[in-house]
């Protein structure tokens, strides 16, 4: 087992599995999640203060304070954070076992339907064909759906993509997290705001990444990037929370280990 530890040291110091970040830059510019009123109350936006910048009030150091939701940025979902959620013993991110922040991804690539059509769904037929291809969705892993979304992030406008009509992004049907379910995952990811898709309020159940994933007491991330960098199967997510007491989510830096 020790050789084992000593030869992933030696890949990660030559290169041969590489260290891919996941995450987008969090700053006062991050896109936030926008809820109507009759739904519910909105995060604010990140705010950064500052406590000294080697100055009168810390000569020697710099450090800052900020506010932020739990759910900014690239985040990750406890159970909790869903009311189907709600009970899990160790459903807030300082109970989770530590072990499920480690585990394989497989990367459901849908890009190009997704630049055809922004409310573009993920269905169980759909991800049974991505298994035909790259082999069985095996328990424990990660399950991220790549749609390149992450190169709109850069603005809330296009991030969030919203009209009258409502916010326009993909993501998957309740169909097909309940298959991935079957599979007994450890959890599901996307690259937009939320690992629903936009139109997801109107699905049965509504929100059904969120109402079927914590119920099962699984993990949801979200705002996800460079998932183009990542195999269809391989590499190893490393999705971390910060410990925060009875938390129902976090942001993260969220990392790939990829051969």
């Amino acid at each position: 087992m020790s050789q084992l530890l000593a030869d992933f040291a030696t890949a990660l110091i030559s290169g041969a599995v590489k260290v891919v970040d996941l995450s987008a830059p969090l700053g006062p510019n991050t896109p936030i999640l926008y809820l109507p009123p009759e739904i519910g109350k909105n995060t604010p936006a990140l705010k950064v203060h500052e406590i000294s910048h080697y100055d009168k009030n810390g000569p020697f150091w710099a450090w800052n304070w900020f506010e932020l939701g739990e759910h900014t940025g690239t985040h990750f979902d406890a159970p909790v954070h869903w009311i189907s959620g709600k009970d899990h013993a160790d459903g807030t991110t300082d109970r989770i076992p530590v072990k499920n922040f480690v585990a394989p991804v497989c990367v459901i690539d849908r890009s190009k339907e997704a630049s055809e059509n922004h409310d573009y769904l993920l269905t169980a037929d759909s991800v049974r064909d991505w298994e035909k291809q790259h082999g069985a969705i095996e328990a424990g892993s990660w399950v991220l759906l790549r749609t390149d979304w992450y190169k709109r992030n850069g603005s809330s406008d296009t991030f969030l993509n919203a009209d009258a009509s409502g916010p326009h992004s993909p993501g998957p049907t309740a169909e097909a997290i309940q298959y991935l379910l079957s599979k007994n995952i450890i959890g599901w990811g996307s690259e937009t705001i939320g690992t629903d898709a936009g139109s997801a309020a109107g699905m049965t159940p509504p929100f059904p990444a969120h109402h079927l994933v914590h119920q099962s007491n699984r993990y949801g991330l979200a705002s996800l990037c460079n998932l183009d960098l990542l195999p269809p199967k391989g590499a190893i997510l490393i999705a971390a929370p910060l410990k925060f007491v009875n938390g129902t989510g976090s942001p993260i830096r969220a990392l790939a280990l990829v051969p």
